[in-house]
């Protein structure tokens, strides 16, 4: 396993966990003790989740927070995303930054995203299955939003932005920095 901290402190890009051969492949998805000894992090995780998406599905950017703050490990198992978290622990020098990661069923890349920042993901091919681990169950009272065109964050979705596909709930969140104030982790 290779881990590639990203440029928001906390933030990991996982390679090298994947072994093909002639009969096909062995894919160690999650060894906490390997986690630990590459990224210093003691995660427990306790609820998985998965999506399937068509292409342009845009998901987030969503975060929970307070003591339901949720670290997620996430990954594709089917098909192309591009996946963002954005910094959104106040006190951060990289506060309001994101950092972009494409993820797809060939790289078998990860991307660990820690507790105080908002994630979301948008479907680059034709389908997408889409999976991850928490280290906190969800609570819907302390789930949040960001809108994914918010000016201040200035994300490169790598789409056309008539051709995203997003939920009623999706399209009507907040900018940033309308909610800063409100902000716990």
């Amino acid at each position: 396993m290779r881990v590639e901290e990203t440029s928001l402190q906390g933030c990991f890009i996982i390679h090298d966990t994947f072994f093909g051969d002639s009969r096909g492949y062995f894919f160690e998805s999650f060894n906490r003790r390997t986690f630990l000894e590459k990224t210093g992090l003691e995660v427990d995780f306790v609820q998985d989740n998965q999506s399937s998406s068509q292409k342009g599905v845009l998901r987030g950017l969503h975060f929970q927070h307070g003591e339901h703050a949720q670290a997620k490990l996430v990954r594709v198992l089917k098909g192309k995303v591009l996946d963002i978290a954005v910094d959104l622990r106040r006190n951060s020098a990289t506060f309001g930054k994101h950092v972009a990661v494409e993820l797809s069923d060939e790289s078998h890349t990860q991307f660990y995203v820690p507790r105080g920042f908002a994630h979301g993901f948008v479907v680059l091919s034709e389908e997408a299955t889409f999976f991850y681990k928490c280290d906190n169950y969800y609570n819907k009272a302390s789930e949040g939003g960001i809108i994914y065109n918010d000016p201040d964050l200035g994300i490169d979705w790598k789409m056309n932005p008539a051709e995203l596909l997003l939920s009623d709930k999706d399209r009507v969140l907040p900018p940033l920095k309308d909610i800063v104030h409100t902000l716990q982790f």
